[in-house]
């Protein structure tokens, strides 16, 4: 059986008892949060590196559908690669049409040091955004060495990060303080 089909069966088994599970990359399996009632998220999808950021997409959508949240409830919106995630994030969170913002990307390094410049806009650029905003932006974006370990956390032997980036939406969105 493999990662998808048996985050599935486990969600299927899980939605039985009123509670849905993921399985996250350290292997363990999480119980997903229950969202508040009106909860809205915008995911920001980036095309480069579709086959990868495709299957996180798949992941989140999964995840959000084992709890009750269907198509009005998400907005996928898709940008050209992994830098323009912030901008697009940016826009979603200051609109005050949702709860939270999913940004879901991959770069793999390459042989220039284009993959670290990509790494450090996107994580600064989403750490800068949750500083200062009023709506959690989750960082569902995958930096990796190579092909092999983005397989393996977008549905492969390590789980789903895009299911773990719904999670961290939904309780985040919950957050009182």
């Amino acid at each position: 059986m493999d990662n998808a089909t048996s985050v599935s069966a486990v969600s299927q088994l899980s939605a039985k008892k009123i509670m849905s599970t993921i399985l996250n990359t350290a292997g363990q399996t999480l119980a997903m949060p229950s969202p508040k009632p009106g909860f809205r998220c915008a995911v920001v999808v980036a095309r480069w590196n579709d086959n990868i950021t495709d299957a996180l997409l798949d992941g989140a959508m999964t995840s959000f559908r084992s709890v009750g949240l269907g198509p009005n409830s998400i907005e996928v919106v898709r940008v050209p690669g992994t830098v323009e995630l912030v901008y697009a994030a940016a826009r979603a969170q200051s609109n005050g049409k949702y709860n939270a913002v999913i940004v879901i990307g991959c770069v793999i390094r390459g042989d220039t040091p284009h993959f670290d410049y990509v790494c450090q806009i996107a994580a600064t650029g989403v750490a800068r955004l949750n500083a200062a905003g009023t709506v959690p932006v989750i960082f569902g974006v995958l930096t990796v060495d190579n092909l092999q370990q983005a397989l393996d956390r977008a549905g492969g032997s390590l789980g789903n990060k895009g299911s773990e980036a719904a999670a961290a939406a939904i309780e985040m969105a919950n957050l009182t303080l």
